[in-house]
């Protein structure tokens, strides 16, 4: 049983090691991306499309199906779709300021292969809100996934984006 602890810890440690020399490599790379679109409906409207996840199979052609309560430290599931697969996420709320931001953060498997912070940020211009989404990407694998996720999720952001521009604005 020592022996297997003792090899058991230096298995961590060698691990941990190539962690921090990933983490200060120029392997490792945040990657963004965003997208932004103006609505012609206050923001108070755009922010009641976003949140009623019980409504996004009839309207979101990116993320499917959402459910959970839009409240930061809770925990929502989604279903999203990328290309022609969809993936399932059960990402952490982080900040969800009535009408002016919702964000959170999920992980693709384990924490550190591939984890996303996802915001939606809604900016009164007028009587319109500029709705402006965005993802960054950090872990192993965003580097050599990067290119075949990348364009696949920047489309479903546009295509979320201009469905919920649609919603907002005929509500």
């Amino acid at each position: 049983m020592r022996k297997f602890l003792t090899s058991s810890l230096i298995v961590l440690l060698i691990v941990a090691a190539l962690l921090l020399a990933w983490w200060k490599s120029p392997l490792h790379q945040v990657r963004t991306l965003t997208t932004s679109v103006i609505i012609y409906a206050p923001p108070d409207r755009v922010w009641q499309v976003l949140t009623d996840f019980h409504s996004y199979p009839q309207w979101n052609p990116f993320i499917k199906q959402a459910t959970g309560t839009p409240r930061t430290g809770e925990r929502l599931e989604l279903t999203m779709q990328l290309g022609d697969s969809t993936m399932n996420f059960r990402p952490k709320v982080l900040d969800a300021e009535l009408e002016h931001e919702l964000r959170w953060r999920g992980q693709f498997v384990l924490p550190g292969l591939m984890d996303g912070e996802h915001s939606f940020v809604l900016e009164r211009e007028g009587n319109n809100t500029r709705l402006t989404q965005s993802e960054s990407f950090d872990g192993l694998l965003v580097v050599p996934m990067w290119r075949s996720m990348a364009p696949a999720t920047l489309e479903g952001f546009r295509q979320m984006n201009q469905a919920m521009k649609e919603r907002a604005e005929t509500r």
